[in-house]
């Protein structure tokens, strides 16, 4: 059985009683039962009272059901938890209906006579296992697509990282005929670089020191050919933390090699990281104009939704031409 923190799990089931499909059908049902109670019960305090009965429902019922039964109703642990959730909501609705009128000598309502409250802890019971069963139904079905997704993402990752190898080596293999030393340097640099990508490679997510240390041997792989093929800038601000999913600024920097020096836009790559607010901004600037989305590719697609299943509306990515050169922009939360 999965494991939910509580406090996530509470949450989340309020969270999901607001949605107008939950929320429209609770007030349709409590609304008639509380112009019932005002209608038919003559104690001034019979509105307050029905309306503190519909809130105890709705805050506690869902919830208690999916703290109980996190995965859905089961019984393998025999009836215990089936009659501790009996339990909770004839105590809950008891200590409301019986209780409190008690306390402060009110007159019986219509929501408090016996026939009514056994009626009330019966549509707590079943209607806490509805709204409870089908808000678990639901987050269990988007976190299986979420899932879905990730395992999509990393067979991309899968069939990327080996074209990348290959280049590579066929690289290598070209310095080792023209210049050994450089090859040597090469591979040790590889070395480097695939013993950080095989560790970030099933992550969801890790420091943005660990992506920058992949950019920086990115980049050097670059240089190793080419020394004058660019000249790298870095200002990054030392207080700028966040974590991020791996290899994502790999798919910026390897973009602004290939689309700014590798394409005869020689001169200087820009690599910068800032905090700005609760937010990490960090920037690729390539020289070369932005020629805009090209169509068919995949890498900047696959970053997008990487940053979607990673942080939500939290994070983003953006590419812009500055003054007739092309810088992109990666947004994360910051730590």
């Amino acid at each position: 059985m999965e494991l939910i923190p509580q406090t996530s799990l509470v949450r989340a089931t309020w969270r999901a009683l607001l949605l107008p499909r939950r929320l429209v059908p609770i007030l349709v049902v409590s609304v008639p039962l509380l112009v019932a109670q005002s209608t038919w019960s003559d104690d001034q305090l019979s509105v307050p009272l029905g309306a503190l009965m519909v809130l105890a429902f709705v805050s506690l019922a869902p919830v208690s059901y999916r703290v109980l039964f996190p995965d859905g109703l089961d019984f393998s642990h025999g009836a215990v938890r089936v009659v501790l959730y009996a339990l909770i909501g004839a105590g809950v609705i008891l200590s409301i209906g019986a209780g409190i009128p008690r306390v402060l000598h009110m007159r019986e309502t219509f929501l408090t006579d016996r026939t009514s409250l056994s009626v009330i802890i019966a549509l707590f019971l079943v209607g806490g296992w509805g709204l409870g069963r089908d808000i678990g139904f639901e987050q269990r079905v988007a976190r299986l697509q979420q899932e879905a997704e990730r395992a999509q993402l990393l067979a991309l990752k899968a069939h990327l990282d080996p074209h990348f190898l290959f280049n590579t080596l066929n690289a290598i293999a070209e310095w080792c005929r023209i210049d050994g030393e450089v090859a040597e340097r090469a591979v040790l640099s590889l070395s480097a670089m695939l013993r950080v990508m095989l560790e970030g490679v099933r992550a969801p997510s890790w420091p943005l020191e660990k992506e920058l240390e992949l950019a920086r041997q990115l980049l050097a792989l670059h240089l190793l050919r080419d020394k004058a093929l660019f000249t790298l800038v870095e200002q990054v601000d030392p207080g700028a933390r966040a974590l991020v999913p791996p290899m994502c600024l790999v798919t910026l920097v390897e973009n602004a090699v290939k689309h700014g020096p590798a394409a005869g836009h020689r001169g200087e790559l820009r690599l910068e990281v800032a905090k700005v607010g609760a937010q990490v901004t960090i920037a690729v600037e390539n020289p070369g104009p932005y020629a805009g989305p090209r169509i068919g590719g995949v890498g900047l697609p696959m970053l997008e939704q990487h940053l979607r299943l990673a942080f939500g509306t939290r994070a983003g990515v953006t590419l812009a031409d500055v003054g007739g050169r092309t810088r992109a922009t990666l947004t994360v939360p910051a730590t």
